[in-house]
């Protein structure tokens, strides 16, 4: 009997000890990727991206995780729709080639219970450089509409777009562009 019962307790152990961590799918009606920029030095513009997909996967316990996002790069919305085609273009995003922009994870950082930071690989036309985001707001709870566990955040980065082969009318339209993502995933 003390065999089993200590066979049973060392069962338990390794269960918890290899628990999975959990993975959230992007809700894509709220989650909303932005990128602001400096027009010819007279105002700062900010335009998004409507469609969004990807999974988030986070060990809290063990402060680990991943973060997979692809953007459809032709769902650019400026609000006027020729220049939503003028930036679909070759001179710019060459949507018609390179249908998604992506950001896959090579780390995430955690202060404490939360978030912090999440380094990875953004890729745009084809070419992938590192980017780190900055986590400004991270909160893990159960949505209170689907009655499921959920994970939310605000997240920044600056990036030179003429590192992505998007440098036209650079300097005067800003190289410098502020990309910023608020993203809600639900667990699956």
């Amino acid at each position: 009997m003390k065999k089993f019962i200590i066979a049973l307790a060392l069962a338990g152990t390794s269960a918890t000890s290899f628990a999975a961590a959990d993975t959230y799918v992007i809700d894509a009606t709220h989650t909303v990727p932005r990128f602001e920029y400096n027009h010819f030095g007279l105002s700062n513009q900010a335009h998004r991206f409507d469609k969004t997909s990807g999974k988030i996967t986070l060990d809290r316990a063990a402060k680990t995780g991943s973060v997979d996002v692809v953007i459809d790069a032709k769902s650019v919305n400026t609000g006027y729709e020729v220049f939503d085609g003028h930036l679909r273009g070759d001179g710019f995003f060459d949507a018609e080639k390179f249908a998604t922009i992506t950001f896959k994870s090579t780390g995430v950082k955690f202060d404490g219970d939360k978030v912090s930071s999440v380094d990875g690989n953004l890729t745009i036309k084809g070419i992938t450089k590192p980017v780190t985001l900055t986590v400004t707001n991270f909160v893990a709870q159960q949505h209170p509409m689907m009655k499921k566990d959920a994970v939310g955040a605000n997240a920044t980065a600056k990036i030179k777009r003429s590192d992505f082969g998007l440098g036209k009318f650079a300097p005067n339209v800003s190289d410098e562009v502020t990309l910023s993502i608020a993203v809600e995933a639900i667990k699956e």
